[in-house]
């Protein structure tokens, strides 16, 4: 994890927090499905949502983060200039398998709830050891692309999510 990568933490807009609700929505039926908790949506620059899912990880396919499916679907489904005018939201920052499909792609903002240091740092507390992957920022993969986040507002909740995944009894 790159810790000093800086974060985009303007205030984030009423819409914004609404899609990112969602996205934790999604994350608590991928939850529900004996998934990780990740939700994500894919918003058009008319305010549409074109596209959402969650995590289906669990079957074995790693690659199944709701970020990557926006990524595939928005190449089969938008021209570049919508990819370039969309906006991504989600429960978590970027993994960088996922932020390196936004890049390729060309997708446009990125807003999520939950950042990755956060996400390690709970991780850490809890005694999970961490992933397969370098926990790198979205700036660190694709620099450039405008970001937003985390949401501090809706850290309890998805800290709550997490540590429901991982049978962790918090107060």
């Amino acid at each position: 994890m790159n810790p000093s990568a800086a974060h985009n933490n303007t205030q984030l807009s009423p819409t914004d927090l609404r899609l990112l609700r969602r996205c934790i929505a999604l994350a608590a039926q991928a939850l529900t499905d004996g998934d990780e908790p990740f939700g994500s949506v894919l918003l058009d620059d008319r305010g549409e949502i074109r596209f959402e899912d969650h995590n289906r990880v669990a079957r074995g396919d790693a690659t199944r983060h709701p970020e990557f499916e926006i990524a595939r679907w928005a190449a089969e489904h938008l021209t570049p200039e919508e990819r370039a005018a969309s906006t991504v939201y989600t429960s978590g920052e970027h993994c960088p398998m996922c932020a390196a499909a936004h890049g390729w792609v060309g997708l446009g903002r990125i807003v999520y709830a939950a950042s990755t240091a956060q996400l390690s740092a709970w991780m850490s507390e809890w005694g999970i050891a961490p992933g397969p992957v370098a926990a790198l920022s979205i700036q660190t993969v694709i620099p450039g692309v405008p970001v937003s986040g985390p949401a501090p507002e809706l850290t309890a909740a998805i800290r709550a999510l997490h540590a429901a995944h991982y049978g962790i009894i918090t107060q």
